[in-house]
């Protein structure tokens, strides 16, 4: 049997098999941040296709935290129901669902980049670049109020019936910049020392981890580097993970860059090392991303034990059928859709 299609369980659930769908914005809600019929199509789509685990794209915590316009959000409960019918239809396809719960921070408005509707906000008041706007600073009394904000927003999410949740602390949003000096000059509690800047991420773990049901998982997405020089390194995420693992997180989704505009060196499969560090250093479930295109590439990162799972993102926007594919190329016989089965060879 591929290892690739063998269960995963997570606390209390058991995804199908080792395939996430990467969270990927689509820029196609509306400004009032409600999934529409593009997003049930585009999800559930995957769902048939055999994706084990799907993750929404970043969800906003607060109108102030979107990426763009036309994002989704959980900061209102009219986005409840129109996300619930596409979990219910994603699940009735055999995937788990899991939201990403996020914000923005300084790089809120990406396309006017940080000069919105509304002010971005970040740790300290240093643009993104050189031709973004600076964010405010959040003040202690605002700081102290986001974990309620995560906190009510992760309640949302458990309303649509989500299996599990992701926060998103990497790509230089808010989370992130928290934890990398390149963006938090704070001289109070939550700068400084890592311990210091983990400190708000480490608190929304507890507010989230306390509403989440004892059998959902709870996920992290890291920048394993920020690839620049003074910023987060590996060592440093590999610390972080172990404090989020003592905390109830289950998995951490690992990624990297976005603090910065460099554009690192990349290529195929050039996040595996730095899963496969976390997961034997900080003693976590990992998930690996970035430029896997091939069955025989994440079979063998599920089968040496380099990450728990692998996630697709481009690969699977280019086909929504991946896993089906893949299970054949492996040499395993993998059920298809009912309705599907007629084009089965």
């Amino acid at each position: 049997m591929a290892q690739l299609f063998e269960p995963l369980k997570l606390r209390g659930i058991t995804v199908r098999n080792r395939i996430a769908m990467s969270p990927m914005c689509m820029y196609s809600a509306g400004d009032d941040g409600r999934a529409t019929d593009f997003h049930l199509m585009h999800l559930a789509s995957r769902a048939m296709g055999g994706v084990g685990l799907i993750i929404t794209e970043a969800t906003a915590v607060e109108a102030r935290g979107r990426i763009s316009q036309t994002d989704l959000g959980l900061w209102d409960d009219a986005q409840v129901d129109p996300l619930a019918r596409i979990v219910r239809l994603c699940q009735s396809l055999g995937a788990r669902v899991c939201s990403q719960l996020a914000h923005a921070g300084r790089k809120a408005w990406t396309p006017q980049k940080g000069a919105g509707p509304l002010p971005a906000v970040g740790p300290s008041s240093i643009a993104f670049d050189t031709d973004w706007k600076a964010p405010q600073e959040l003040s202690r009394t605002d700081l102290e109020a986001l974990p309620a904000t995560y906190q009510a927003a992760a309640q949302r999410a458990l309303a649509t019936g989500v299996d599990a949740l992701e926060l998103h602390a990497a790509h230089g949003y808010l989370l992130h910049e928290f934890l990398s000096p390149i963006a938090n000059h704070r001289t109070d509690a939550y700068g400084g020392s890592l311990e210091n800047r983990a400190r708000l991420l480490l608190a929304i773990v507890e507010r989230v981890r306390a509403v989440l049901p004892e059998d959902k998982p709870l996920v992290v997405r890291l920048s394993a580097t920020d690839w620049v020089d003074g910023g987060l390194g590996i060592e440093d995420q590999i610390c972080v993970a172990g404090w989020l693992g003592r905390r109830g997180v289950d998995a951490v989704d690992c990624s990297s860059g976005g603090i910065s505009p460099f554009v690192p060196p990349v290529g195929p499969g050039y996040q595996i090392p730095f899963a496969e560090r976390i997961r034997r250093e900080a003693g976590i479930a990992t998930m690996t991303v970035g430029l896997i295109t091939t069955p025989e590439t994440a079979e063998e990162i599920v089968r040496n034990g380099r990450a728990d799972m692998v996630a697709l993102g481009r690969q699977l926007l280019r086909d929504p059928y991946w896993p089906l594919r893949a299970a054949r190329t492996l040499g395993h016989d993998l059920e298809w859709p009912r309705q599907y089965q007629r084009a089965k060879l």
